[in-house]
């Protein structure tokens, strides 16, 4: 049975050829199926980190490969994933690798598989340093409560969201990392404000109609998801029970960085095979949802 309003389409013309709408929930499910299988570290010991998601082993499921038109090879979305240095880890593994490389090919898959977008099956892992940051406009930033920019990274980052460029951060919960990422934002920024979003906002209308309210979009890990309906719980601790969306944006109204707080979507992308009440409850019906609205929002906007 297909899943009914969740996967309906955007009322937006211009999305309507994105749209393939044959989801089924209960064989999407099955097909991701497989449990937690953590495999080692794969390729992230000493200094040969992976450049692409395909590259590191993943451990929760295996998701299915495809290919593009040799036309397409380079007009595609790429999902691009940022490794960043923090207080509590440096760039060892943890923090910015949160989810790695799951969430990454999952929502990958998801995109190309559900909508007409030409997506890359490999993902992108870089630096902010990189010069290839600049040609990929979309990027992921993961467990920011604890980044810290260095001073070479903050011009840089200045430079590629006010020229286009776009980040999307996630999974950070608390009062005490969100003010860690505000002021670590201010030093690239110091000029702007990040603005809270509400529900009416058109980034969570831009292909699927969310209606929900912010806190019924929470999601939690799929610990804590799948004992969620027995004991009510979506938060990862008691100073993160409301979930908040902001963004930046630039002087034009473009909005360059979209903020998820206390709310964990990677999970949501990552574990959708590991528990069918998860997947139905928070990946089908949160994450995913989410993640598509905000792609489409920004390539479009």
């Amino acid at each position: 049975m297909s899943a009914p309003s969740l996967w309906a389409s955007s009322s937006r013309a211009k999305l309507l050829a994105f749209l393939a709408l044959s989801l089924v929930s209960a064989a999407v499910f099955a097909q991701f199926r497989g449990g937690s299988r953590f495999r080692g570290e794969g390729n992230f010991s000493g200094s040969g980190y992976p450049r692409t998601a395909r590259e590191a082993e993943q451990h929760s499921n295996e998701t299915p490969m495809w290919t593009n038109a040799p036309a397409f090879t380079k007009d595609v979305f790429t999902f691009c994933r940022i490794r960043y240095s923090s207080w509590y880890g440096g760039r060892s593994r943890g923090g910015w690798s949160t989810d790695f490389p799951d969430a990454d090919l999952n929502l990958s898959y998801r995109l190309q598989q559900m909508t007409s977008l030409k997506v890359d099956p490999l993902g992108r892992l870089l630096e902010i340093e990189d010069p290839d940051l600049f040609n990929y406009p979309w990027t992921y930033m993961v467990e920011v409560g604890a980044l810290r920019f260095k001073d070479e990274e903050v011009a840089i980052m200045r430079k590629y969201l006010l020229n286009g460029g776009f980040l999307m951060v996630d999974d950070f919960w608390g009062e005490l990392e969100l003010e860690n990422f505000l002021r670590e934002m201010k030093r690239v920024f110091p000029e702007r404000e990040a603005i809270e979003l509400e529900m009416d906002h058109p980034v969570f209308h831009s292909v699927f109609d969310i209606q929900r309210k912010k806190n019924e979009m929470q999601c939690p890990n799929v610990g804590t998801g799948t004992w969620s309906e027995q004991t009510g719980i979506t938060w990862e601790r008691e100073d993160a029970r409301d979930v908040h969306f902001k963004a930046i944006f630039d002087d034009k109204g473009r909005m360059m960085v979209f903020i998820a707080h206390n709310t964990d979507n990677g999970d949501g992308w990552e574990r959708e095979g590991e528990n069918e009440y998860y997947f139905k409850e928070f990946s089908e019906k949160r994450a995913y949802p989410l993640g598509i609205n905000v792609i489409f929002y920004v390539m479009t906007h």
